[in-house]
């Protein structure tokens, strides 16, 4: 009888100690499994959050990979690649629980960068992302190196899957022309763009960190500020205090007052808050400390 009991308190613990799953049914019927384990080992993002922000984050992040269906164009997708595009996609509106991306059925993996034509193969293959027109309306292109790269490096102020989604959220108005009016009030629309043509003078001119893609166009320099703002928001803020004001503005968020209160929390053993997989005592422990000396 002691053995039964023994062996019954042996098999629950066991069950009990393995970590909760949701498994969930993409639109390709492929199963994808999200937990809060995932997403706090992957994206520095989500770790800042409070438990309340976490539960909603991964309720989005499921509710996307339930409606968007990700498939791999020349390479294999896994179970964080998915992740990672729904974390992409909920980030920038996470302040706007109700946002649907109606403008989107399918996001195409491809292993690396790919040309104009689609082709993973031969020259001229620069393109880490992009959001299809014409036969590829309502579909996304993204590199999945790139896709990984922008949530393992948190110094170069990049990540190409966010900066897609940024074109999806201002292409939501019918017009991709770098004003996102379906979250710009009406106020902030004519600073938006006096600042715009600023900052994009001051890259013309050679004058500006940010990434100098964002000459291109309005609408580029709206995605090339938003990555910057989601990925270095301390330093956004110290080097261009009016644009950071704004995009708070038009994001609704202070990514960098979420910075700060995950660098308040964090233990020196645990992840740090870049996503380099590192413990923190290994990673940015040293330069925090020598910053607020």
């Amino acid at each position: 009888m002691l053995f039964v009991i023994v062996a019954a308190l042996i098999f629950f613990g066991i069950y009990l100690a393995k970590p909760k799953f949701k498994n969930n049914a993409t639109p390709a019927g492929d199963d994808v499994f999200v937990n809060d384990i995932i997403l706090y080992d992957n994206i520095a993002f989500f770790r800042a959050l409070d438990k309340k922000e976490k539960q909603q984050f991964e309720a989005e992040v499921t509710e996307f990979l339930s409606n968007v269906k990700i498939t791999g164009v020349d390479t294999t997708v896994e179970n964080l690649d998915r992740i990672l595009v729904a974390a992409s996609a909920v980030i920038p509106v996470f302040a706007f629980p109700e946002w649907k991306y109606y403008n989107l059925k399918e996001v195409l993996l491809y292993s690396d960068t790919f040309n104009n034509n689609f082709q993973t193969e031969g020259e001229d293959r620069s393109i880490m992302g992009m959001v299809g027109s014409g036969y590829m309306e309502g579909k996304m292109l993204l590199s999945k190196h790139a896709l990984q790269q922008g949530f393992k490096n948190d110094s170069d102020k990049n990540n190409t899957a966010i900066h897609e989604f940024v074109h999806l959220i201002d292409k939501a108005d019918g017009d991709t022309d770098g004003i996102p009016k379906q979250l710009l009030s009406k106020q902030y629309t004519i600073p938006w763009l006096d600042m715009t043509y600023k900052k994009m003078q001051e890259l013309i001119d050679n004058d500006s960190d940010i990434n100098p893609y964002g000459t291109t166009s309005k609408a580029e320099f709206f995605a090339v500020a938003a990555e910057y703002f989601f990925e270095r928001p301390d330093l956004l803020q110290q080097k261009h205090p009016e644009l950071y004001k704004l995009l708070q503005q038009i994001f609704q968020q202070d990514p960098e007052v979420q910075l700060q209160k995950l660098k308040n929390k964090i233990g020196r053993n645990d992840l740090c808050y870049c996503g380099s997989g590192l413990k923190y005592k290994d990673c940015h422990l040293k330069a925090d400390s020598e910053s607020r000396q």
